[in-house]
């Protein structure tokens, strides 16, 4: 859901005073702006979202049928990234299946580099633990 666009507006606003710069001359155009951006961030994180539930929904489609060890440990691999936490799941699909960089996992989901780090080796941790768990590495 959109979160609440006036709240967020007057949040920049307080944000701005309490940096001590000046209000905005037309502070209704300024608004509309703030808004205008604060919208267009919220559909872009919601479309990053939904691209990361197609890259995970990619993931379930079976693997080479000729290679059953394959599939086995494509379909344990999916089921144990639906276990983890959504943040652990992002930079596991993103580095992985997307082969992007930590920098570009951090500038697409908007965290900084040593986050990204953090949540793939908590990601990788707990992953290798749920394939031992079912013995399937």
């Amino acid at each position: 859901d959109l979160p609440d666009g006036v709240q967020q507006v007057r949040l920049r606003l307080l944000e701005r005073a309490a940096k001590g710069d000046e209000a905005p001359r037309d502070v209704s155009a300024w608004a509309a702006v703030v808004a205008s951006n604060l919208a267009m961030d919220w559909h872009r994180a919601k479309r990053r979202q939904e691209r990361l539930g197609e890259r995970l929904a990619s993931l379930r489609q079976p693997a080479d049928a000729r290679d059953e060890d394959s599939s086995v440990l494509s379909l344990a691999v999916a089921q144990g990234l639906d276990e983890l936490p959504d943040a652990q799941r992002q930079v596991l699909v993103l580095r992985f299946y997307a082969d992007l960089s930590v920098r570009g996992i951090a500038e697409e989901l908007g965290v900084p580099e040593g986050t990204v780090k953090s949540r793939l080796h908590s990601a990788v941790r707990a992953l290798r633990a749920r394939l031992h768990e079912d013995e399937v590495v």
